[in-house]
């Protein structure tokens, strides 16, 4: 009985580092996204929309993979 208990205590604590990884790389990679462009527009400021929008959609993938990471830690958690 509490072999099960320590195997469902473990599998809570590895879904929530698992989610605060996925969430904290999320953001690691969102501001090198954010700082490559920054360096990009200053070096040409006649490019700033095309890399802006660009930046937006990187910036949309990476959080949806971190999302994604986050929904299956959640789910390892529960099932």
């Amino acid at each position: 009985m509490f072999g099960l208990l320590a195997v469902e205590a473990l599998a809570a604590l590895g879904a929530t580092i698992g989610a605060g990884i996925a969430a904290i790389a999320a953001g690691i990679g969102i501001g090198k996204i954010g700082a490559a462009a920054m360096e990009a527009i200053a070096r040409q400021p006649e490019a700033a929309g095309d890399i802006r929008s660009n930046m937006i959609v990187i910036a949309a993938l990476v959080e949806g993979v971190a999302l994604f990471g986050v929904i299956v830690c959640v789910l390892a958690l529960f099932v």
